[in-house]
């Protein structure tokens, strides 16, 4: 099992929130209800990892289709003023095998860990409304953008809502504001390269 990185005393990091939450629960098998209850307005930000997760991992195709749609419902969420998710019955009450979390945990370690090496609480009006508005509409934006069948960008996309997620959780708004523009440039290169695409075919038509 992963360790948790050193933090400065009175934070707990998004790796050490997670498994702390995870150890919390007595049964083998946890419902995601149990695992994000006690993380409270963190649980945005944990939601946003457990999405994240499998776009580092071998699955079939459209798969980017439902993790896109779940970062979409976060971001709306947001967008609304919600202070903490909510979820359908039939998801909250899902069970997840602990074991097989902390297995997915130590596989992302290498990526979580730069993450929490460059993030700290800063810049905390930007984690708050207006601005977590806007946060939810960059969500949005990136969930569309995950939905799309476009080939090679899984672990991009991933480590995107990696960043949004620890800037979430570890009350970060400089990380913030780098996922902001990361995922603006990413719609802004996706839209000229469908232009292009347009082009082509009306040329050979």
């Amino acid at each position: 099992m992963g360790e948790s990185h050193d933090a400065p005393a009175g934070h707990t990091t998004a790796t050490r929130l997670l498994r702390q939450s995870i150890a919390s629960q007595p049964d083998t098998r946890i419902t995601l209800d149990a695992l994000l209850d006690p993380l409270r307005e963190r649980a945005f930000g944990v939601l946003l990892i457990l999405l994240a997760i499998p776009n580092f991992m071998p699955l079939a195709m459209g798969i980017g289709g439902v993790m896109g749609a779940g970062v979409m419902a976060i971001g709306a969420q947001m967008a609304l003023g919600a202070t903490r998710p909510w979820l359908p019955r039939w998801i909250g009450r899902r069970r997840l095998d602990r074991s097989r979390l902390l297995t997915l945990l130590d596989r992302l370690d290498p990526v979580m860990s730069r993450l929490e090496r460059a993030c700290r609480p800063r810049l905390p009006g930007l984690l708050r409304r207006p601005s977590s508005l806007l946060s939810g509409v960059m969500l949005i934006l990136l969930g569309l953008m995950l939905a799309l069948p476009l080939p090679f960008t899984n672990y991009f996309f991933g480590a995107l809502l990696l960043a949004f997620a620890f800037a979430l959780i570890e009350r970060d708004g400089a990380v913030l504001i780098a996922a902001w523009a990361l995922t603006l440039a990413s719609a802004g290169v996706i839209a000229g390269l469908g232009e292009v695409l347009i082009l082509l075919l009306r040329g050979g038509a």
